[in-house]
């Protein structure tokens, strides 16, 4: 529950503190005395935002702090998941800067505006009168049918399947969408593909044929030089080999003569024998190289495939192409495999959409076999409230779709008049109604759901006397189950809480502020004297309180 809030430099408030205790906590105070400056400030510790225009005095800080009491309450995961010190009194605080700045703290850890909204949620709902809109709102009408069902496991693990489910679902569609573009260019690779890969090309082959090419077109020239070549060394006018064994035999025949000449001799016969392979290796050569038109064009026609291929794919080289075709074998593949991950994602949605509509068909059956009960609730409370015909149903409507939270939404329908059929209450509702209906679904949440803390501001509006009285008696029940906090200008109301503060302005000589106090005994029948009589305290309106209040 909420122990105390501190406001600092907030709007009307210089400095206020206050502490509010367990029960039916009433706040009372004239017309813009200053209530709703109090909601405003505990809203920043909810996590809404604000800026400068909320200063009081511009030149400085704000500062919201709140301390709750939680340790009745299984909120310590919420703790350990998001690495915040954990505190039976949990402090929270909010700093608003003269520039604007905004810092958040839980137990003086740093937090962002987020979490500072995900945590208070479990802390306290704060009704205002506008609020009644969310009546006609189709997730609040559901939310209302499931905390009364209470079957939160049932729907965290539909939560879970329907999160898996969306997610397959976007990956096949996502996929599939890839896969009708990809195939619009299936035939378009297929087709280079086929191009590059029945040239049956080979690193290497496009320097083979070039070098090939330039011998066959020039075998005449080639074979000229060759013949030339060979008739140096063994020619009928010049014949280099004879000619150096004449030489040879002309040194030997003097070695004996000359002690050196041995020498000469033989570096003679080693060039006579390595000119002698020389001339040998130019005759094969010679004899191997013929003129072949045929290979010629056969050459220059699979260098013309090549070269298209180069031109067409912009490619350097035969070792690009097939680097080329390689990668669009790759793409040919993955656009083929397509089908095949269409497919295992399918299997898998159709396992998910099993599970899905199990849950969803125990959802709604739990929702069905709970509903009547919260209809009856519902009626006579209203019947209390001074609606004798009221008729509330809550209608199941099938969706094809499955949604976050089952396979079906739900349709508050209301009448307050005898034989009229109901219909949408948003649509026929009165103000008067609504405020009544919104407390009635209040109350009944407040048996079901865990929150340690309700706000209500002036959502008796429009109301007095009986019905008033009878508000009073269903807010002062809520109080036995949670802390309540009511805003109220009806005696009637007021005089049911266990504890009673005034909300009063007050004028120095430079500015107005707000302040706040717990009454006591005889301060609290004076101020239901005033909300009855007004500002003037006559005897009868003294008496009357002290009669409300159980004081006579």
């Amino acid at each position: 529950m909420l122990q105390s809030l501190y406001i600092q430099n907030y709007a009307l408030i210089n400095e206020l503190e206050i502490d509010f205790n367990s029960g039916l906590n009433i706040i009372t105070g004239e017309t813009g005395a200053g209530k709703s400056i109090l909601l405003g400030a505990l809203s920043l510790i909810l996590g809404q935002r604000a800026d400068t225009s909320i200063l009081k005095d511009k030149s400085k800080k704000c500062f919201v702090e709140a301390r709750f009491q939680i340790n009745k309450y299984e909120i310590k995961k919420f703790f350990q998941v998001n690495d915040i010190d954990y505190d039976d009194i949990t402090t929270i605080r909010r700093e608003i800067t003269d520039n604007g700045k905004s810092r958040a703290f839980i137990n003086d850890t740093p937090v962002n505006i987020s979490l500072l909204k995900d945590l208070s949620s479990y802390f306290v709902d704060i009704h205002s009168q506008h609020q009644t809109l969310l009546l006609g709102d189709d997730h609040f009408q559901l939310n209302f049918v499931d905390s009364f069902v209470n079957h939160k496991e049932v729907l965290e693990k539909y939560a879970n399947e329907y999160l898996e489910y969306n997610k397959l679902l976007s990956q096949y569609n996502e996929l599939l969408s890839n896969s009708k573009k990809a195939k619009e260019d299936l035939e378009y690779f297929q087709f280079q593909f086929t191009q590059i890969d029945s040239a049956k090309l080979f690193d290497g082959e496009q320097d083979d044929l070039e070098v090939e090419l330039q011998k066959l077109t020039h075998t005449e020239e080639i074979k000229l030089n060759l013949t030339s070549a060979y008739q140096i060394f063994i020619g009928e006018e010049i014949n280099l080999l004879s000619n150096l064994k004449q030489a040879k035999n002309s040194i030997t025949t003097i070695a004996k003569y000359l002690k050196d000449s041995s020498n000469l001799s033989d570096r003679i016969e080693s060039t006579y024998i390595e000119l002698n392979d020389i001339s040998k290796e130019i005759e094969h050569l010679n004899d191997s190289i013929e003129y072949d038109p045929e290979r010629i064009e056969f050459i220059k026609t699979r260098l013309d495939t090549i070269y298209t291929l180069e031109q067409k794919h912009k490619c350097n080289s035969i070792s690009e192409l097939i680097q080329l075709k390689n990668d669009l074998s790759q793409k040919v593949e993955f656009i083929l495999s397509y089908d095949f991950r269409l497919e295992d994602i399918v299997k898998k949605l159709n396992q998910h959409k099993e599970i899905l509509e199990s849950l969803a068909s125990q959802i709604s059956s739990n929702r069905k076999k709970r509903i009547p009960e919260i209809e009856n609730k519902v009626d006579e409370m209203l019947k209390l409230l001074g609606i004798p015909n009221a008729v509330f149903k809550v209608q199941q409507i099938p969706s094809i779709e499955f949604l976050p939270t089952g396979k079906e939404t739900i349709l508050f329908l209301f009448s307050a008049n005898k034989n009229v059929a109901p219909e949408d209450l948003s649509k026929v509702a009165s103000g008067g109604e609504m405020s009544r209906l919104m407390l009635c679904l209040k109350s009944i949440m407040a048996e079901s759901l865990t929150l340690p803390t309700i706000i209500f501001d002036e959502i008796d509006a429009g109301t007095s006397g009986e019905i008033a009285d009878k508000m009073g008696v269903i807010i002062k029940q809520m109080s036995s189950n949670m802390q309540v906090i009511h805003i109220t200008h009806l005696p009637q109301i007021a005089v049911k809480g266990n504890f009673h503060y005034l909300v009063y302005k007050k004028d120095n000589t430079e500015t107005t502020n707000t302040y706040i106090k717990l009454l006591d005994k005889e301060e609290r029948i004076n101020e239901i004297a005033k909300m009855l009589s007004g500002e003037t305290l006559t005897d009868a309106a003294i008496q009357n309180a002290k009669v409300l209040l159980g004081e006579v």
